[in-house]
Protein backbone atom coordinates (compact mmCIF):
# COMPACT_ATOMS: atom_id res chain seq x y z
CA UNK A 1 0.00 0.00 0.00
CA UNK A 2 1.59 3.28 -0.81
CA UNK A 3 2.96 6.01 1.90
CA UNK A 4 1.21 8.66 2.98
CA UNK A 5 3.83 10.77 1.16
CA UNK A 6 4.48 9.05 -1.62
CA UNK A 7 1.02 9.13 -3.98
CA UNK A 8 -0.57 12.58 -5.72
CA UNK A 9 -3.96 12.20 -4.38
CA UNK A 10 -7.23 12.31 -6.44
CA UNK A 11 -10.75 11.73 -5.81
CA UNK A 12 -11.11 10.13 -9.20
CA UNK A 13 -8.02 9.42 -12.07
CA UNK A 14 -10.78 9.26 -14.69
CA UNK A 15 -13.57 11.13 -15.61
CA UNK A 16 -16.49 9.08 -14.31
CA UNK A 17 -18.58 7.63 -17.04
CA UNK A 18 -21.81 9.33 -17.34
CA UNK A 19 -23.69 6.89 -19.83
CA UNK A 20 -22.18 3.72 -17.48
CA UNK A 21 -23.44 5.01 -14.55
CA UNK A 22 -27.25 5.60 -16.21
CA UNK A 23 -26.57 1.87 -17.54
CA UNK A 24 -26.25 0.61 -13.90
CA UNK A 25 -28.84 2.92 -12.34
CA UNK A 26 -31.80 1.76 -14.54
CA UNK A 27 -30.64 -1.84 -14.25
CA UNK A 28 -30.78 -1.49 -10.58
CA UNK A 29 -33.83 0.21 -10.62
CA UNK A 30 -35.83 -2.68 -12.04
CA UNK A 31 -33.66 -5.21 -10.34
CA UNK A 32 -35.26 -3.53 -7.14
CA UNK A 33 -38.09 -2.59 -8.29
CA UNK A 34 -38.80 -6.35 -8.42
CA UNK A 35 -37.49 -6.93 -4.98
CA UNK A 36 -40.47 -4.78 -3.43
CA UNK A 37 -43.10 -6.56 -5.34
CA UNK A 38 -41.52 -10.12 -4.19
CA UNK A 39 -41.02 -9.11 -0.46
CA UNK A 40 -44.21 -7.19 -0.26
CA UNK A 41 -46.52 -10.27 -2.46
CA UNK A 42 -44.48 -12.88 -0.54
CA UNK A 43 -44.45 -10.77 3.01
CA UNK A 44 -39.99 -11.74 2.85
CA UNK A 45 -39.59 -9.13 5.66
CA UNK A 46 -36.26 -11.00 6.33
CA UNK A 47 -34.83 -9.39 2.46
CA UNK A 48 -35.60 -6.13 3.64
CA UNK A 49 -31.55 -5.40 4.05
CA UNK A 50 -31.50 -6.76 0.14
CA UNK A 51 -33.89 -4.07 -1.09
CA UNK A 52 -32.31 -1.35 0.39
CA UNK A 53 -28.58 -2.79 -0.55
CA UNK A 54 -30.38 -2.12 -4.21
CA UNK A 55 -31.69 0.96 -3.13
CA UNK A 56 -27.84 2.24 -1.75
CA UNK A 57 -27.21 0.92 -5.41
CA UNK A 58 -29.32 3.45 -7.42
CA UNK A 59 -28.35 6.49 -4.90
CA UNK A 60 -24.77 5.67 -5.10
CA UNK A 61 -24.92 5.27 -9.37
CA UNK A 62 -26.70 8.72 -9.71
CA UNK A 63 -23.91 10.18 -7.69
CA UNK A 64 -21.53 8.72 -10.11
CA UNK A 65 -23.99 10.23 -13.06
CA UNK A 66 -23.14 13.88 -11.13
CA UNK A 67 -20.05 12.94 -10.67
CA UNK A 68 -19.52 13.37 -14.59
CA UNK A 69 -19.26 17.05 -14.20
CA UNK A 70 -17.89 17.30 -10.83
CA UNK A 71 -14.54 15.46 -10.34
CA UNK A 72 -13.56 17.85 -7.06
CA UNK A 73 -17.03 17.41 -5.47
CA UNK A 74 -16.28 15.58 -1.75
CA UNK A 75 -19.94 15.25 -0.60
CA UNK A 76 -20.84 13.31 -4.28
CA UNK A 77 -17.93 10.98 -4.19
CA UNK A 78 -18.15 10.63 0.07
CA UNK A 79 -21.68 9.21 -0.82
CA UNK A 80 -20.97 7.22 -4.42
CA UNK A 81 -18.24 5.72 -2.54
CA UNK A 82 -20.00 4.60 0.51
CA UNK A 83 -23.34 3.57 -0.47
CA UNK A 84 -22.25 1.59 -3.71
CA UNK A 85 -19.49 -0.10 -0.89
CA UNK A 86 -22.44 -0.90 1.43
CA UNK A 87 -24.65 -2.43 -0.70
CA UNK A 88 -22.53 -6.40 -0.69
CA UNK A 89 -22.86 -6.27 2.93
CA UNK A 90 -26.48 -5.68 3.25
CA UNK A 91 -27.70 -8.08 0.52
CA UNK A 92 -25.03 -10.76 2.42
CA UNK A 93 -27.12 -10.17 5.60
CA UNK A 94 -30.69 -11.48 3.96
CA UNK A 95 -28.47 -14.20 2.65
CA UNK A 96 -27.50 -15.53 5.94
CA UNK A 97 -31.08 -16.00 7.20
CA UNK A 98 -32.00 -17.78 3.77
CA UNK A 99 -30.33 -20.75 5.18
CA UNK A 100 -31.39 -20.93 8.62
CA UNK A 101 -35.03 -20.87 7.72
CA UNK A 102 -34.32 -23.54 5.02
CA UNK A 103 -32.92 -25.49 7.51
CA UNK A 104 -35.96 -24.95 9.75
CA UNK A 105 -37.99 -25.90 6.90
CA UNK A 106 -37.10 -28.39 6.06
CA UNK A 107 -36.82 -30.02 9.48
CA UNK A 108 -32.95 -30.70 9.09
CA UNK A 109 -31.51 -29.13 12.15
CA UNK A 110 -29.26 -31.92 12.73
CA UNK A 111 -27.79 -31.92 9.13
CA UNK A 112 -26.27 -28.19 9.84
CA UNK A 113 -22.71 -27.78 11.29
CA UNK A 114 -23.67 -24.39 13.16
CA UNK A 115 -26.66 -24.90 15.31
CA UNK A 116 -29.68 -23.17 13.82
CA UNK A 117 -30.48 -21.20 17.17
CA UNK A 118 -26.65 -19.75 16.32
CA UNK A 119 -26.65 -19.46 12.86
CA UNK A 120 -28.44 -16.03 12.02
CA UNK A 121 -26.81 -14.53 15.07
CA UNK A 122 -22.88 -15.77 13.85
CA UNK A 123 -22.99 -14.67 10.59
CA UNK A 124 -25.16 -11.46 10.91
CA UNK A 125 -22.67 -10.11 13.62
CA UNK A 126 -19.66 -11.46 11.38
CA UNK A 127 -21.42 -9.14 8.63
CA UNK A 128 -22.17 -6.43 10.98
CA UNK A 129 -18.46 -5.67 11.98
CA UNK A 130 -17.76 -5.98 8.18
CA UNK A 131 -20.46 -3.38 7.17
CA UNK A 132 -19.63 -1.05 10.21
CA UNK A 133 -15.79 -1.00 9.23
CA UNK A 134 -16.59 -1.00 5.63
CA UNK A 135 -18.59 2.18 6.65
CA UNK A 136 -16.18 3.59 8.66
CA UNK A 137 -13.28 3.00 6.02
CA UNK A 138 -15.21 4.46 3.74
CA UNK A 139 -16.09 7.60 5.57
CA UNK A 140 -13.07 7.90 6.57
CA UNK A 141 -11.22 7.72 2.63
CA UNK A 142 -13.92 10.15 1.76
CA UNK A 143 -12.92 12.97 3.87
CA UNK A 144 -10.40 13.78 0.59
CA UNK A 145 -6.91 14.17 2.07
CA UNK A 146 -4.08 11.41 2.12
CA UNK A 147 -3.72 10.44 5.23
CA UNK A 148 -7.13 9.96 5.69
CA UNK A 149 -8.03 8.19 2.48
CA UNK A 150 -4.60 6.05 3.87
CA UNK A 151 -6.68 4.98 7.26
CA UNK A 152 -10.16 4.52 5.73
CA UNK A 153 -7.75 1.76 3.28
CA UNK A 154 -6.67 -0.09 5.78
CA UNK A 155 -9.78 -0.26 7.74
CA UNK A 156 -11.85 -1.01 4.90
CA UNK A 157 -9.59 -3.88 3.75
CA UNK A 158 -9.80 -4.96 7.49
CA UNK A 159 -13.72 -5.18 6.87
CA UNK A 160 -13.40 -6.65 3.60
CA UNK A 161 -11.46 -9.34 5.27
CA UNK A 162 -14.29 -10.15 8.18
CA UNK A 163 -16.55 -10.24 5.17
CA UNK A 164 -14.28 -12.74 2.83
CA UNK A 165 -13.64 -14.63 6.17
CA UNK A 166 -17.93 -15.06 6.95
CA UNK A 167 -18.55 -15.80 3.60
CA UNK A 168 -16.41 -18.30 3.28
CA UNK A 169 -17.25 -20.27 6.48
CA UNK A 170 -21.16 -19.58 5.12
CA UNK A 171 -20.23 -21.27 1.64
CA UNK A 172 -18.53 -23.94 3.50
CA UNK A 173 -21.94 -24.32 5.89
CA UNK A 174 -24.22 -24.30 3.36
CA UNK A 175 -22.26 -27.06 1.07
CA UNK A 176 -21.68 -29.50 3.57
CA UNK A 177 -25.68 -28.97 4.59
CA UNK A 178 -26.59 -29.41 0.77
CA UNK A 179 -24.40 -33.26 0.37
CA UNK A 180 -25.70 -34.05 4.14
CA UNK A 181 -29.57 -33.53 3.32
CA UNK A 182 -29.14 -35.10 -0.45
CA UNK A 183 -27.59 -38.21 1.34
CA UNK A 184 -30.49 -38.26 4.44
CA UNK A 185 -33.14 -36.05 3.10
CA UNK A 186 -35.84 -35.26 5.75
CA UNK A 187 -39.67 -35.89 4.93
CA UNK A 188 -40.09 -32.23 4.16
CA UNK A 189 -37.11 -32.23 1.58
CA UNK A 190 -38.73 -34.90 -0.09
CA UNK A 191 -42.77 -33.32 -0.32
CA UNK A 192 -41.10 -30.06 -1.93
CA UNK A 193 -39.27 -32.33 -4.30
CA UNK A 194 -42.24 -34.62 -5.55
CA UNK A 195 -44.68 -31.19 -5.47
CA UNK A 196 -42.80 -29.18 -7.57
CA UNK A 197 -41.60 -32.25 -10.40
CA UNK A 198 -38.14 -30.79 -11.25
CA UNK A 199 -38.95 -26.57 -11.26
CA UNK A 200 -35.31 -25.98 -10.67
CA UNK A 201 -36.07 -22.44 -9.27
CA UNK A 202 -38.52 -23.60 -6.87
CA UNK A 203 -37.61 -26.25 -5.20
CA UNK A 204 -35.09 -25.86 -2.06
CA UNK A 205 -32.03 -27.05 -4.17
CA UNK A 206 -32.92 -23.88 -6.15
CA UNK A 207 -32.92 -21.73 -2.85
CA UNK A 208 -29.62 -23.48 -2.28
CA UNK A 209 -28.21 -22.53 -6.20
CA UNK A 210 -29.07 -19.71 -6.20
CA UNK A 211 -27.25 -18.98 -2.46
CA UNK A 212 -24.59 -20.52 -4.09
CA UNK A 213 -24.43 -18.05 -6.93
CA UNK A 214 -25.00 -14.84 -5.05
CA UNK A 215 -22.49 -15.56 -2.72
CA UNK A 216 -19.71 -16.66 -5.22
CA UNK A 217 -20.47 -13.25 -6.70
CA UNK A 218 -20.19 -11.27 -3.42
CA UNK A 219 -17.29 -12.75 -2.98
CA UNK A 220 -15.35 -12.06 -6.36
CA UNK A 221 -17.15 -8.77 -5.70
CA UNK A 222 -15.22 -8.36 -2.39
CA UNK A 223 -11.78 -10.00 -3.60
CA UNK A 224 -11.76 -7.40 -6.59
CA UNK A 225 -12.00 -4.43 -3.66
CA UNK A 226 -9.78 -6.15 -1.39
CA UNK A 227 -6.93 -5.82 -4.37
CA UNK A 228 -8.15 -2.39 -5.29
CA UNK A 229 -7.53 -1.12 -1.77
CA UNK A 230 -4.89 -2.77 -0.97
CA UNK A 231 -2.64 -1.30 -3.96
CA UNK A 232 -3.61 2.25 -3.07
CA UNK A 233 -5.21 5.56 -4.53
CA UNK A 234 -2.65 5.32 -7.18
CA UNK A 235 -3.38 2.06 -8.06
CA UNK A 236 -4.25 0.67 -11.29
CA UNK A 237 -7.41 -0.94 -10.32
CA UNK A 238 -8.83 2.44 -8.86
CA UNK A 239 -7.01 4.17 -11.64
CA UNK A 240 -9.62 2.74 -14.38
CA UNK A 241 -13.21 2.95 -13.81
CA UNK A 242 -13.85 -0.01 -16.10
CA UNK A 243 -12.74 -2.48 -13.54
CA UNK A 244 -15.01 -1.04 -11.24
CA UNK A 245 -17.81 -1.85 -13.62
CA UNK A 246 -16.97 -5.53 -14.95
CA UNK A 247 -15.91 -6.78 -10.94
CA UNK A 248 -18.24 -4.58 -9.00
CA UNK A 249 -21.19 -3.41 -10.68
CA UNK A 250 -22.02 -6.09 -13.10
CA UNK A 251 -21.50 -8.61 -10.24
CA UNK A 252 -24.02 -7.09 -8.03
CA UNK A 253 -26.39 -6.50 -10.65
CA UNK A 254 -26.30 -10.33 -11.65
CA UNK A 255 -26.59 -11.07 -7.54
CA UNK A 256 -29.77 -8.74 -7.36
CA UNK A 257 -31.22 -10.89 -10.60
CA UNK A 258 -30.43 -14.53 -9.50
CA UNK A 259 -31.75 -13.98 -6.36
CA UNK A 260 -35.10 -12.18 -8.10
CA UNK A 261 -35.04 -15.84 -10.08
CA UNK A 262 -34.49 -18.34 -7.46
CA UNK A 263 -36.81 -16.40 -4.55
CA UNK A 264 -36.84 -18.61 -1.42
CA UNK A 265 -39.49 -17.28 -0.54
CA UNK A 266 -41.50 -19.23 -3.11
CA UNK A 267 -40.78 -21.82 -1.29
CA UNK A 268 -40.25 -20.81 2.06
CA UNK A 269 -43.33 -18.40 2.09
CA UNK A 270 -45.69 -21.57 2.07
CA UNK A 271 -48.23 -21.35 4.81
CA UNK A 272 -48.24 -24.32 7.15
CA UNK A 273 -51.83 -25.75 6.47
CA UNK A 274 -50.39 -26.15 2.40
CA UNK A 275 -47.54 -27.80 3.74
CA UNK A 276 -50.05 -30.40 5.67
CA UNK A 277 -51.73 -30.84 2.75
CA UNK A 278 -49.10 -31.58 0.77
CA UNK A 279 -47.96 -34.13 2.91
CA UNK A 280 -51.26 -36.07 2.43
CA UNK A 281 -51.18 -35.93 -0.88
CA UNK A 282 -50.55 -39.44 -3.05
CA UNK A 283 -46.82 -37.78 -4.13
CA UNK A 284 -45.98 -38.05 -1.08
CA UNK A 285 -47.16 -41.37 0.37
CA UNK A 286 -45.64 -43.54 2.79
CA UNK A 287 -43.99 -46.19 0.25
CA UNK A 288 -42.88 -43.28 -1.94
CA UNK A 289 -41.34 -41.44 0.64
CA UNK A 290 -39.46 -44.58 1.46
CA UNK A 291 -38.60 -45.25 -2.06
CA UNK A 292 -37.02 -41.57 -2.56
CA UNK A 293 -35.48 -41.44 0.93
CA UNK A 294 -33.92 -45.06 0.46
CA UNK A 295 -35.72 -46.41 3.94
CA UNK A 296 -37.80 -49.28 2.36
CA UNK A 297 -37.01 -52.71 2.26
Amino acid sequence: MAGNNKIDFKLYRYTPSRVAAVIFVILFSLTTAYHVYQLTRRRAWYFLAFVIGGTFQIIGYICRVLAHDHKDSVPIYSVQTILILLAPPLYAASIYMVLGRLIIYLRAERLSIVPVRWMTKVFVTGDVVAFVMQAAGGGIMASGTVSSYNLGEHITVGGLCVQLAFFTFFMGTCALFHRRIRQSPTTEAVVVTARLHGRSTRSWEGILVGLYIASILILARSIFRLIEYAQGNDGFLISHEVFMYVFDSTLMVLTMVVINVFYPSIVLGRSQRERGEELDTPAVSETGLQERTGTGQ
